[in-house]
């Protein structure tokens, strides 16, 4: 769907923010780039949708290199979400999620059909919010009517660009199930840059951790948890002591256990140690929690995945 080959960028005080780039993100993927502050995440997204011109490669969109593209062909097919969302103050909602199809001359009919109906989607009842101005929203509805405007001409791509991180924890937590939902209903393509590895892990099919404008490694959040590449993956996914405490109580991760994974060959008693959990479950699908001679329950990376998405402190950087 996306495909990056040997992308540069190169800035005229000799800066190289990204660095001979090579990357496929797949048809209905959801692409996560993290990594610290500099790295050149937003960079990438960005070149995607020819806000930032590349130095050097080519980027392809189905096939087609995207300096072939008419550049208002390629936007309208592309949806863009920013931190700061910019709604149009003397707007109405629904005449802030229809702008791009209006620009596309849909019918008037259709473009409120289509508004409602991602209103709805997102929890916001077109009755109540159709008619009414930016300022007489919440930052958390304000931010669901940025991300359902840039659906509303149904673009092949969404690029989402920090989108949630200036929201407080609840109204960032209820966009994030929001996108699982709209990721699971709609399946596009989606770019999604953040910093919290905790949201990286929540919402990715796969990540890309970034430094220094190169890839350290790309894979599922399974991957990068149980298989770091080296130590910057390992401490930026949080293993270190000083990130997590060594004893974790396992009995708050740990799933029934089924009849037909009773004595398995491997099993761990419930004061294993994190580290030795995450060694474990790099070689191993799935492990066994024993408890004073007694089997509670399984851990396994999914299991491990959702007690991360769920417990794991923000790390609090910002991107450049």
């Amino acid at each position: 769907m996306i495909k990056f080959e040997n992308v540069s960028k190169r800035y005229e005080d000799g800066t190289v923010a990204v660095n001979s780039l090579n990357l496929e993100i797949k048809q209905g993927e959801f692409f996560v780039f993290i990594g610290p502050s500099g790295c050149g995440k937003t960079t990438t997204l960005k070149m995607i949708n020819r806000l930032i011109p590349l130095s050097d490669g080519t980027i392809f969109i189905d096939g087609k290199k995207i300096n072939a593209y008419d550049i208002h062909e390629l936007r309208w097919n592309i949806g863009y979400v920013l931190q700061q969302i910019a709604l149009f103050p003397h707007m109405t909602i629904e005449q802030n999620i229809t702008v791009v199809p209006e620009m596309k001359k849909w019918p008037k009919e259709k473009m409120k059909q289509r508004a409602y109906e991602l209103m709805n989607m997102v929890g916001l009842d077109p009755e109540n919010y159709a008619d009414r101005k930016p300022n007489e929203l919440s930052g958390g509805e304000q931010q669901r009517i940025g991300v359902i405007r840039a659906l509303a001409a149904d673009p092949e791509i969404i690029l989402m660009d920090e989108p949630f991180s200036a929201l407080d924890p609840i109204s960032r937590e209820k966009l994030q199930d929001d996108m699982i939902d709209l990721k699971r209903n709609l399946k596009k393509t989606t770019v999604f840059v953040t910093h919290d590895m905790q949201e990286a892990l929540k919402l990715a099919d796969r990540i890309c951790m970034m430094k220094d404008g190169e890839i350290v490694q790309v894979g599922t959040p399974q991957e990068l948890v149980t298989n770091p590449a080296n130590d910057f993956v390992r401490e930026f996914v949080g293993e270190k002591f000083g990130n997590w405490p060594n004893h974790i109580d396992l009995e708050a991760m740990v799933q029934p256990l089924a009849s037909s994974e009773m004595h398995p060959s491997i099993v761990i008693p419930v004061s294993t140690s994190f580290s030795e959990l995450l060694d474990l479950l790099s070689v191993h699908e799935q492990l066994v929690v024993e408890n004073d001679g007694k089997q509670i329950g399984v851990i396994n990376r999914q299991t491990l995945i959702q007690f991360l998405s769920a417990h794991m402190p923000e790390r609090g950087m910002t991107d450049e």
